[in-house]
């Protein structure tokens, strides 16, 4: 299993939320391009890129910060928040990302979705979903997108679809557990397709626990900052 950290930027520096909701955020006095610098000294190989100004006013905004830490390291990244054309993916690329996510313009533009899994392929488009129960929600975890998840991964199967990244809202932020549940019915119902799981790790046990259950991937955040896990902790664990 990968192991992801993750940076997710309000106004520039590295904030994490809880449960999605914008009033719970707490920042942390991080430059992210140094954060990302000491992900790569530790042996990390990717990062998780969330543009949450982006995702909540629909437009892409802390470009800025894909831009700096694409130029000074190696991370395989992917980003995502803010984004609702092809020419904003096409400038994702441009800044350096290796992946890019699709959210809510996957809900609302399906077509965008699809253009993009036959332009760039299938693994560096990644339809990412924030689900409360099972059912998705867009805008920065902000509206009921009205669709489950099972239902959305559906509609791009047929089109190429390989990679999902599901973040379970309720588990977020909080350093309580993941949804373990949530990805094995999913995995159970598409097998074939790399999940990525997101929300909830506390620990190095969580992970084992996500690795055990055969998840490709997995994204830690808070657990970081609050330092219940190093970065060589999870270095020594990822496996590509």
């Amino acid at each position: 299993m990968i192991i992801i950290p993750a940076i997710d930027i309000i106004d520039g520096r590295c904030v994490r939320l809880q449960q999605g909701k914008y009033e719970n955020v707490k920042k942390y006095d991080l430059e992210p391009v140094k954060v990302a610098e000491e992900y790569v000294e530790a042996g990390l190989t990717h990062l998780h890129l969330v543009d949450l100004d982006g995702a909540k006013q629909g437009i892409l905004v802390n470009t800025a910060v894909l831009s700096d830490i694409a130029r000074n390291t190696d991370l395989k990244i992917d980003c995502g928040g803010g984004i609702k054309t092809l020419g904003d993916v096409e400038m994702l690329f441009s800044l350096g990302a290796y992946a890019v996510n699709l959210g809510s313009a996957a809900v609302k533009d399906p077509d965008l979705m699809i253009n993009c899994l036959k332009k760039y392929g299938s693994d560096k488009i990644i339809l990412s979903a924030d689900v409360m129960g099972n059912m998705v929600r867009i805008h920065g975890w902000q509206d009921d997108a009205h669709i489950t998840i099972n239902d959305l991964i559906k509609k791009f199967l047929a089109h190429g679809l390989q990679r999902v990244c599901v973040t379970a809202i309720k588990c977020d932020g909080m350093l309580q557990g993941p949804d373990i549940e949530l990805y094995q019915k999913l995995q159970k119902e598409f097998p074939t397709l790399k999940i990525t799981a997101s929300g909830g790790v506390s620990g190095i046990k969580d992970l084992e626990n996500l690795a055990n259950n055969n998840l490709h991937s997995a994204i830690v955040g808070k657990a970081i900052y609050e330092k219940r896990v190093t970065l060589r902790e999870l270095a020594q664990l990822t496996s590509e």
